[in-house]
């Protein structure tokens, strides 16, 4: 069946989306090249906000247990998803697109700090808002926060951006048997542990009815072609099989 469209949309890329064939850090043409797919989304009506991971710089579960207090290396990692966003505001800028990041932990030096509806304001004038500092607490992924974003923002749906085209029954990358879903329910998803975003993040999309589309953001034009209906993904929503 054909996916709906969405208008507005949450877009999560890991911190990872955004190193190229690097294993650390920042790729500038990588970064840029996202830029250029957002540009497209919006070009076609879409409203987006984003929510940036850190894993490329730090990751806090990775480190409290290489010996880290966890509490710390949380907000570690949360400083790590500001620096992505700020990168990816300056690659959306350069585009010619209207950003602006929100931080749930206040720097006001360089961003602005998390208000639902100033953020909600920034969307209705066309600006594409990008959320920073995960939920501003420890324990928390960037999973949930994205959940919990998008449900603040009204959202038709979240996008995650992977470097895989949607959702299998094992790990595609080692299993070439693997099957590949076209749809499923956020039940199954919970119930078969299929490592699509942490349970946390999977019931809070399901509790606010908000579609979770799972693609492959490392082809070119990927996320228009998604939004269109056309690109190949895995969409989980309530009542799919």
């Amino acid at each position: 069946m054909p996916r709906p469209r969405f208008n507005r949309i949450l877009l999560k890329l890991s911190g990872e989306a955004l190193m190229g064939d690097g294993q650390f850090g920042i790729d500038p043409a990588t970064v840029s090249r996202v830029a250029g797919e957002i540009r497209a989304a919006k070009d076609a009506g879409h409203e987006l906000c984003l929510v940036v991971g850190g894993g490329n710089i730090f990751r806090g579960l990775a480190a409290s247990e290489q010996g880290f207090d966890r509490t710390s290396a949380d907000y570690m990692g949360m400083l790590a998803t500001v620096m992505n966003a700020l990168a990816v505001q300056n690659a959306l800028e350069e585009a010619g697109i209207d950003t602006r990041v929100l931080s749930a932990i206040p720097m006001t030096t360089i961003c602005e700090p998390y208000i639902r509806r100033r953020a909600m304001r920034h969307m209705e004038k066309g600006r594409v808002v990008i959320f920073a500092a995960g939920t501003g607490n420890p324990f928390f992924t960037t999973d949930t926060a994205a959940a919990l974003r998008a449900a603040e923002m009204g959202c038709d749906a979240l996008l995650k951006g992977t470097s895989v085209d949607g959702i299998y029954d094992a790990d595609p990358k080692k299993v070439k048997t693997a099957t590949r879903y076209e749809q499923v329910s956020f039940q199954q998803v919970l119930t078969d542990d299929l490592k699509v975003m942490d349970a946390s993040a999977v019931a809070l999309c399901r509790d606010n009815d908000i579609p979770i589309v799972v693609f492959n953001i490392r082809e070119q034009g990927n996320l228009a072609r998604v939004l269109s209906g056309e690109g190949i993904a895995t969409i989980v929503q309530n009542g799919s099989e």
